[in-house]
C-alpha cells in the first residue's frame, strides 16, 4: 500500500474567507484525511483574506450516478495496493483521486509488463505473478511506483484466518492495513465489522486486507472482527483516534514562521504523526519532507509542526498518524 501523489491546493487570486470544508458526498465510496491548507497572501493593493481547508469527515457513501457522475481516469493520484499479495492468487488493488474517492476506468502498470483496469467500483481484482519477490505498480500516466511483496503459497498456507500484525492505534479518518492468512483476494468477499458497524475493504489479498473505518464511529477502543467464506478470525481490538488541526487563522507571510498543532482525541498515549508538505515551492515544513514528531501524551495530548513562508501561493500540509503494528490484542 502507498500513495502515488498527493494533492495539492490551487492558487488563490481572489479574495476568499476563512471557511471549513467538507469532502461532497459522491456516488462513490471516499475518504479523507487530516489537511490543512492556506494562502500567503500577494503583496498587493487588493486586500487578501486566509483560505483554510481542514478535512473533518471520512465517510463512504452510496448515491445514484444520476445525481454526480463518477471521477474522470484522469484525476486519478493515489495506488492502493495491499503490501504482501501471494503468487498465483487474486488480489484486489484501489486507485483514487486528489479527493479520495474510488476511481474507475484507470490503467494501473505493473513493472513485469502486466495491466489492469480499475472498474466501476474504482478498484481491480488481478492475479499476482508466478515468481515470488517485488514487483511495482504505477497509475498510468503518472510518476511514483508502490512495491509489494510476492509471497510463496507455502508462505500463505494456513488451515484458518489468522491476525499476525494489527496497528495498535488507528485514525478515524484514514485507511489501515492488517497483515495475516486466510483473508480473501477479491475485496468485497471480505466481511469486516469495526465496533459493531461495516467496514469498507479497499485492497486486499490472502495475506493483507487495507480498511477503512465506517463515518459513525467516536473515538476510543473498537473490537475488530475480520471473516471470509468459512473462514473467520479471532476479533481484536484497538484504539481508533481523532486527530484536530488548530491553526492561527491570520494571514501568513512569506519569511514568517507558524506553528500547526494536532489535538489528538481518543487517547492519553503518545503517538507518531507524520506531516508531508504538498506545496514546497510555496512553504517550507520544517524538519524535512516528510516530517515527524511524537504527540505530548496525557490528557492535553498535542503535536507540532512548523512551516514558513516561502512565495505567495496555497500550501496543503497533510498529516498522517505513523502506524504502530503488533500483535493483535
Amino acid at each position: 500500500m502507498g500513495t502515488l501523489l498527493f494533492p495539492r491546493g490551487r492558487n488563490q487570486d481572489a479574495e476568499a474567507g476563512t471557511r471549513l470544508e467538507v469532502p461532497r458526498r459522491t456516488d462513490h465510496f471516499a475518504f479523507a484525511r487530516r489537511r490543512f491548507s492556506t494562502t500567503i497572501p500577494r503583496m498587493a493593493r487588493h486586500r487578501q483574506f486566509l483560505f483554510l481547508a481542514c478535512s473533518i469527515a471520512s465517510f463512504f457513501v452510496l448515491r445514484s450516478a444520476a445525481q454526480q457522475s463518477p471521477p474522470a481516469p484522469s484525476s486519478a493520484r493515489i495506488l492502493l495496493l495491499p503490501r504482501r499479495i501471494v503468487s498465483g492468487q487474486r488480489a484486489t488493488l484501489a486507485v483514487l483521486d486528489v479527493n479520495g474517492r474510488l476511481t474507475p476506468g484507470v490503467v494501473v502498470n505493473f513493472s513485469n509488463g502486466d495491466r489492469v483496469t480499475t472498474d466501476a467500483t474504482g478498484r481491480a481484482l488481478f492475479v499476482a505473478p508466478l515468481n515470488p519477490g517485488v514487483i511495482f505498480g504505477s497509475i498510468a500516466g503518472r510518476t511514483g511506483r508502490v512495491a509489494t511483496a510476492i509471497l510463496t503459497p507455502t508462505e500463505a498456507a494456513t488451515s484458518s484466518m489468522e491476525i499476525s500484525s494489527a496497528p495498535r492505534v488507528a485514525s478515524l479518518t484514514d485507511r489501515f492495513e492488517i497483515f495475516g492468512k486466510g483473508f480473501c483476494g477479491d475485496a468485497d468477499a471480505n466481511q469486516v465489522r469495526i465496533a459493531g458497524h461495516p467496514a469498507l475493504v479497499l485492497a486486499s489479498s490472502p495475506v493483507s486486507v487495507v480498511i477503512l473505518p465506517p463515518s459513525d464511529l467516536g473515538p476510543g477502543g473498537a473490537r475488530i472482527e475480520i471473516s471470509c467464506a468459512k473462514g473467520e478470525a479471532r476479533p481484536f481490538s484497538l484504539t481508533l483516534v481523532g486527530l484536530d488541526l488548530e491553526a492561527d487563522s491570520s494571514p501568513l507571510k512569506p519569511g514568517e514562521h507558524r506553528g500547526l498543532t494536532v489535538r489528538v482525541r481518543g487517547t492519553t498515549a503518545k503517538i507518531f504523526l507524520e506531516a508531508r508538505n504538498l506545496a514546497p515551492e510555496v512553504a517550507e515544513l520544517a524538519g524535512g519532507n516528510p516530517a515527524r514528531t511524537v504527540s505530548s501524551g496525557g490528557t492535553e495530548n498535542l503535536a507540532c509542526f512548523e512551516v514558513t513562508g516561502r512565495k505567495n501561493g496555497n500550501f496543503l500540509i497533510s498529516i498522517r498518524l505513523v502506524p504502530w503494528l503488533g500483535r493483535p490484542q
